[in-house]
């Protein structure tokens, strides 16, 4: 008997800890980015991840100096992404993209990307949180 309940609540405690990293990962737009600082960053694509709740990309944007700064840009859930018809296909590394977001609040190369546009011309929603109205 006693060692059902240590087993319970052991498996209690894991369940409670996974729950909490869950909710720590999954954030509100507004307390990462600030809707009144839109960005545009024109780059070359050097890493993609396809997660879960939301997908991430990497470009390498070349600043007026010359220098180089690679920037992470978070994208809606690949789900969401999905119903946009954005699929993990859909971009590939050393594709030259032309995105539209927001900046993060704290001042890092991070954005929430709204719209991706690709050199051929083609446009994609990217599934970002600012349109759910999740901006307070």
């Amino acid at each position: 008997m006693k060692k059902d309940s240590v087993r319970h609540a052991a498996a209690a405690l894991l369940l409670l800890a996974t729950a909490s990293q869950q909710a720590v990962a999954h954030h509100s737009f507004a307390g990462q980015y600030d809707v009144a600082k839109p960005i545009t960053l024109t780059g070359t694509v050097t890493k993609l991840e396809w997660t879960n709740p939301h997908a991430f990309f990497s470009i390498d944007v070349k600043g007026d100096n010359g220098a180089v700064a690679t920037w992470e840009l978070e994208l809606g859930s690949p789900n969401m992404l999905i119903r946009y018809k954005f699929t993990r296909d859909t971009i590939k590394i050393g594709d030259n993209v032309t995105v539209e977001g927001f900046l993060a609040r704290d001042g890092s190369n991070l954005a929430n990307t709204k719209t991706i546009r690709f050199a051929d011309g083609r446009t994609f929603n990217a599934g970002s949180s600012v349109d759910l109205g999740d901006t307070r």
